[in-house]
């Protein structure tokens, strides 16, 4: 009796140590299913084209633009007219002319954060720990049909998500968390499907994004990595609304510069291993 209180005590202290070891090799797993650490910070910018679904029979041409270490811009075309929704690193603008707005507009302090806490160029997933991120491994659930991991990231600001990973491929298939519109407090979710490989990083090709009742679905058909971005591209336009532009800061990355896998969000990217990537996570979404 005395053997086993002693065993029993000893696989407690060494619980959470075999518990933060399968969270780092499932992470492991899935830096490998993406391509790499390597080759996912040897991108430093990604533009990416295709449609955005506005509605019954309705689409609207679409392109992001991301570059390290937090900038991103969409572009998007409504009956003729071109939106942007961008940011700077630390300020959000938008320009919505389909609206009646004919001149940008710096976001709110909330709008700020929002971004501020999604513009991690590699996502949460990777360098969690200097990041100042702590993530547990939360059991598996079923993600259309498929197993998947089912992690919990707490980030350095507080704010919790979590992330699924297929359990076949490693893939991001869904996040999810709480996020804040207007004061409101919804649940979030985004999904990621139809994996390619593109220049030996994985890219979903397909994404849901919105809240869990109401998504809009997204459909790329380019990846293009290390593009040249200058940095005004993000930058505040002058006379916006509610601030004035700022100085015009140098481009921090020359054409064909190297570092970082964006995926929308995603984090994710990989080669096909044995075809097994495309197909689980393709089959896997509806629609």
């Amino acid at each position: 009796m005395r053997k086993i209180l002693m065993l029993l005590a000893l696989g407690l202290m060494l619980a959470p140590i075999a518990h933060a070891q399968s969270v780092d090799d499932l992470l492991a797993k899935h830096y490998e299913a993406c391509g790499g650490l390597a080759k996912m910070k040897a991108v430093n910018t990604v533009r990416v084209t295709g449609s955005m679904t506005m509605g019954p029979g309705m689409e609207a041409p679409i392109t992001m633009e991301r570059k390290r270490p937090g900038m991103s811009r969409m572009e998007f075309t409504i009956q003729g007219m071109t939106g942007v929704q961008a940011f700077d690193g630390a300020k959000m603008w938008s320009l919505m002319p389909f609206m009646g707005k004919k001149d940008p507009e710096v976001g709110t302090d909330e709008d700020n954060k929002n971004a501020l806490d999604d513009a991690d160029f590699d996502g949460p997933l990777v360098d969690y720990k200097t990041k100042g991120h702590t993530i547990e491994l939360v059991g598996k659930e079923s993600v259309d049909g498929a197993d998947a991991y089912k992690l919990k990231v707490t980030k350095k600001s507080g704010t919790i998500e979590y992330y699924y990973l297929d359990a076949e491929t490693y893939l991001l298939v869904k996040t999810e968390g709480k996020i804040k519109r207007r004061g409101t407090e919804m649940d979030g979710e985004r999904t990621f499907s139809d994996y390619k490989d593109v220049d030996g990083l994985m890219q979903a090709f397909s994404m849901e994004i919105g809240t869990k009742e109401m998504k809009q679905k997204l459909a790329f058909s380019k990846f293009e990595m290390n593009v040249p971005l200058d940095d005004a591209r993000f930058a505040v336009p002058a006379g916006a609304t509610g601030a004035s532009a700022p100085a015009a800061a140098a481009d921090s990355t020359k054409a064909g510069g190297a570092t970082t896998a964006a995926a929308p969000a995603a984090d994710s990217t990989k080669k096909d291993t044995k075809g097994k990537a495309s197909k689980s996570s393709s089959s896997k979404k509806k629609g």
